[in-house]
């Protein structure tokens, strides 16, 4: 299964001024649902795979987070190296493990963290989309079809878009047969176990736990990032493996280099971002520069009052 990236541009949602302060400091909401914020001192980012062998394509990245000034990338691996495994199962259980492990951090995933409305049970919360998923067993695909089916039903699109896919311009809809199996392995196996954690916070659906969570986790979407900083979102990932062509080679200078003002990457990272010829290893890093950035940005007292974002989820860039 190709893994699908998501290029996209427009409005991101609710945003306004910066609301998050940094280096342990909180700010002062009005609004008590999510408040206070928990400082954060990690940022990590992680390109996500739905593959039988999710751990060689899943990569994750770890930036520090200072008060002021660009972000350093301090961590850079590839997920089968960590689990010592590249099958599906045993390689997410260890990404669980790690969210678990983190503290005061702020996690990006690249994956859809819930389905549309309109194929789910009607009113439905976000917590019942996870029965859903269990009811197909193992089979991604065919849960899929069974949201064809239903959207077939309601006599409009085959596929159907959340509100923040249509903002931020997804390419496919979460059910499409290029990302279904990442956001069915990614919400089953990864946000399935967290969401239960009482000390961690999985956004936007959980931000009544931001007082007293450890890290929280974002849904990110590494092209769409690259957009909304105006870099080439286009031609760096290559197919073929071996050196990189020149004219990848040239779109991921130039996006290292716009990445420069938000973070510090050494010479050792570079390297492996430059030999990683998917372009896996450049995505982590550039969802955990979103999420960053995202954090800081978005009008989080709106996200969480907001009827669809609460129930469907919602995209931070």
């Amino acid at each position: 299964m190709t893994k699908a990236k998501r290029p996209t541009g427009g409005a991101a949602g609710p945003r306004g001024p910066p609301t998050v302060l940094w280096g342990g400091e909180r700010p002062r909401y009005h609004a008590q649902i999510v408040s206070p914020l928990p400082p954060i001192r990690s940022v990590y980012g992680v390109d996500f795979s739905g593959d039988k062998l999710a751990g060689r394509n899943t990569w994750i990245a770890r930036l520090t987070n200072p008060v002021r000034g660009p972000a350093r990338l301090v961590e850079l691996h590839r997920l089968e190296t960590l689990a010592q495994t590249a099958d599906r199962a045993p390689s997410l259980a260890h990404l669980v493990r790690l969210v678990r492990e983190s503290d005061a951090a702020l996690w990006a995933l690249d994956f859809p963290f819930g389905l549309p409305i309109e194929v789910m049970t009607a009113g439905a919360p976000w917590s019942h989309q996870f029965r859903f998923l269990r009811e197909w067993g193992d089979d991604a695909y065919g849960a899929g079809l069974e949201c064809v089916r239903r959207a077939r039903r309601l006599g409009t699109k085959l596929h159907i878009r959340r509100l923040s896919d249509t903002e931020t311009k997804t390419p496919f809809d979460c059910y499409h047969y290029r990302i279904i199996f990442q956001t069915f392995y990614g919400m089953r196996d990864v946000l399935g176990p967290l969401r239960r954690d009482a000390a961690t916070a999985v956004l936007p659906f959980q931000y009544r736990r931001l007082p007293t969570v450890k890290r929280v986790l974002l849904e990110s979407c590494p092209a769409s990032v690259l957009k909304l900083l105006r870099l080439p979102h286009q031609n760096y990932k290559q197919t073929s493996a071996g050196p990189l062509n020149r004219k990848r080679l040239l779109a991921r200078r130039a996006i290292l280099a716009g990445l420069a003002s938000h973070v510090a990457v050494g010479p050792g990272h570079r390297w492996v971002i430059m030999r990683n010829a998917g372009g896996d290893a450049l995505d982590a890093v550039i969802a955990a520069v979103g999420a960053r950035r995202a954090w800081r940005q978005t009008d989080h007292v709106a996200v969480a009052r907001h009827p669809r974002y609460r129930r469907e989820g919602r995209v931070y860039c």
